[in-house]
C-alpha cells in the first residue's frame, strides 16, 4: 500500500495473556492490631452543630485504645485446579484473614498450607465450586539473558495488569535470604506485584515476582523473581508436609578468593572452603577437614560458596551424596582431588542442634593448662603476637581449649588491619601448617618470604572459635 510503513512493532502477546489472566489472582489480607491509648481527648462538635452527626460517625470507633484493622494487597497464581494458590510469604505474613480475589469477581477465603520465610514463599488453599484455571511451572534453568518474559499481577491494586520485558540477569544476590538466586527482569514490577507469576513466552511460570529496587517506590526496570527451580522444591514440601525439609551438610563455609585459592594451591578461585564441622552433624565423621575446598556436590559444580547451601538445601534429607574436594596435604604440593560421601541430615534439626550447642558452649570445656610465655612478643605483618597463656586467655575472653598464637595488637593502617584482623584472634595455621608459638609464626613467614611468596595464608580463630582464612601480604 503506498505510503504504508514497512516496519512492524513487536509481535503481540495478547493471545498468551488471555490464556493466563484467569489463573492470576489478587491476594488481600487483614490483620487486627492493638492501638494503644494516645492520651488525646475525643473530638466533639458543639451540641446542635450541623457537623455533629458527621463527627460522631467519623470518631465512633476511634476512642484511643482498641483495635484497628490493617489491610494489604498482593498477587498470586493458581497451580492446581482444586484450589492451590502460590504467593509470597511477606504478602500474607501475620494476617488474620486471607482472601483470594479472582478475575471474575469471585472471592474465596484461603487457608494457609505452609510458609517458608527463607525463600519468601507461601502456599494457600481455597475451596472453589468448580475447577479453577491453573498454570504450570517451567524450567527457569533454561532461561537466557535477553529472553522475553511476562509479568501479571496486582500493582497498586490494579488487578490483571500485564507487563512484558526481558531477563536482565540471572543468579542475583540481593541479600534477601540465604538462598538468593534471583532472576532480574525489566518487565514492570511494582508494589502489589509481589507473589505474582513471571511467565516465559510458552505460558509457563519461570519465576515468582518478589522484590524491586526503586528509590521512588515505582518500577525503574529492576525487578527480581524467585526462579521456579528453587520454588518448586519448596512448594512441594509445603504441600506435602506443611513445612520445609531441607538437606543439611553440617559445615561452616568461607568464600574462596583469588588470594585464598593461591594460598591453598587450587589454581583458579572456585568452590567453598570448609571452615568448621558442626559437632554431631552429618559431616562429623572425619571425612571432611578444615581447609578442604568443596568443588562438586552430588555431581553439580560449586562455583562459589553461595551455591553450596542452596544446592544442599534442594537435596533430599537422608540421601548419601558424593562430595568432591580439593585437599592440600603438604605445603609444597598442590591440592589433590578427593571424593568422600556424606549422608545428609535435615537443616531444621541442625538449626536446633546448633542453637543448643551455642547455649551450652563453655559449660563442659576442659582446661588444657597454662603455657609458659617462654619469650617476648613478636611484631610481624602489622601484628603483635604472643604465646597463649592463662593471662591472655582471661584478657581476651578466650576459651579454655583455645589453641594457637594470640594476636595481642594490630597496627592501624597495616596490611593486617586492612584485612580485618583484630586483637584477641588466634593464629592456628600459617600456610596450612599448625603453629603453637609466636616463634613458629615468625619462622614460617620468613620461609615463605625466602621462597618468594608474596602473601601468607593464615587460619585465624575468633574469640568464640569461628575459623576463617585470611591472606596477608608479606612486606
Amino acid at each position: 500500500m503506498p505510503g504504508s510503513s514497512p516496519y512492524k512493532g513487536p509481535e503481540s502477546v495478547a493471545d498468551l495473556a488471555e490464556k493466563l489472566l484467569d489463573a492470576v489472582v489478587n491476594i488481600s489480607t487483614s490483620q487486627n492490631v492493638e492501638m494503644p491509648g494516645r492520651g488525646i481527648p475525643k473530638l466533639e462538635a458543639p451540641e446542635g452543630s450541623p457537623l455533629k452527626e458527621f463527627f460522631d460517625d467519623l470518631l465512633k470507633e476511634d476512642n484511643g485504645a482498641g483495635e484497628r484493622r490493617l489491610q494489604s494487597l498482593g498477587s498470586g497464581f493458581v497451580i492446581d485446579p482444586s484450589g492451590i494458590v502460590i504467593t509470597n510469604n511477606h504478602v500474607i505474613a501475620d494476617a488474620d484473614k486471607i482472601t483470594v480475589n479472582f478475575p471474575d469477581g469471585t472471592q474465596l477465603e484461603a487457608e494457609l498450607l505452609g510458609t517458608d520465610p527463607k525463600t519468601d514463599l507461601a502456599v494457600l488453599t481455597v475451596k472453589p465450586e468448580a475447577p479453577l484455571t491453573a498454570v504450570q511451572f517451567g524450567d527457569s534453568e533454561s532461561l537466557r539473558i535477553g529472553d522475553w518474559v511476562m509479568a501479571i499481577g496486582n500493582p497498586f491494586g490494579l488487578g490483571g495488569s500485564v507487563s512484558v520485558g526481558i531477563v536482565s540477569a540471572r543468579g542475583r544476590n540481593i541479600n534477601a535470604g540465604p538462598y538468593d538466586n534471583f532472576i532480574q527482569t525489566d518487565a514492570a514490577i511494582n508494589r502489589g506485584n509481589s507473589g505474582g507469576p513471571l511467565f516465559d513466552l510458552y505460558g509457563n511460570v519461570v519465576g515468582i515476582n518478589t522484590a524491586i529496587i526503586s528509590p521512588t517506590g515505582g518500577s525503574i526496570g529492576i525487578g527480581f523473581s524467585i526462579p521456579s527451580k528453587l520454588a518448586v522444591n519448596v512448594i512441594d514440601q509445603l504441600r506435602e508436609f506443611g513445612e520445609t525439609r531441607r538437606g543439611w551438610l553440617g559445615i561452616r563455609l568461607q568464600a574462596v578468593t583469588d588470594d585464598i585459592a593461591d594460598g591453598l594451591g587450587i589454581g583458579k578461585a572456585r568452590g567453598a572452603v570448609v571452615m568448621g564441622i558442626v559437632p554431631g552433624g552429618p559431616s562429623d565423621n572425619g571425612l571432611l577437614k578444615v581447609g578442604d575446598v568443596i568443588v562438586s556436590f552430588d555431581g553439580r559444580d560449586i562455583e562459589t560458596s553461595r551455591d553450596l547451601p542452596r544446592i544442599v538445601a534442594e537435596t533430599p534429607v537422608g540421601k548419601t551424596v558424593p562430595v568432591e574436594i580439593l585437599r592440600k596435604s603438604d605445603a609444597a604440593d598442590p591440592a589433590q582431588p578427593i571424593s568422600v560421601e556424606v549422608t545428609l541430615g535435615r537443616l531444621e534439626d541442625g538449626e536446633k542442634l546448633m542453637e543448643t550447642a551455642e547455649n551450652s558452649s563453655g559449660s563442659s570445656a576442659k582446661p588444657l593448662g597454662d603455657k609458659d610465655a617462654g619469650m617476648a612478643s613478636i611484631d610481624i605483618l602489622g601484628m603483635t603476637l604472643s604465646d597463649l597463656d592463662g593471662a591472655l586467655r582471661e584478657q581476651f575472653s578466650l576459651a579454655d581449649d583455645a589453641e594457637g598464637v594470640v594476636i595481642t595488637a594490630v597496627q592501624p593502617n597495616s596490611n593486617a588491619s586492612e584485612k580485618g584482623i583484630e586483637a584477641g584472634a588466634t593464629i592456628r595455621e600459617v600456610a596450612q601448617e599448625e603453629v603453637t608459638s609466636a616463634k613458629q609464626v615468625e619462622s614460617k613467614i620468613a620461609k615463605l618470604k625466602e621462597d618468594g611468596r608474596k602473601n601468607a595464608l593464615l587460619l585465624l580463630a575468633s574469640a568464640n572459635g569461628d575459623l576463617r582464612f585470611v591472606v596477608v601480604p608479606i612486606d
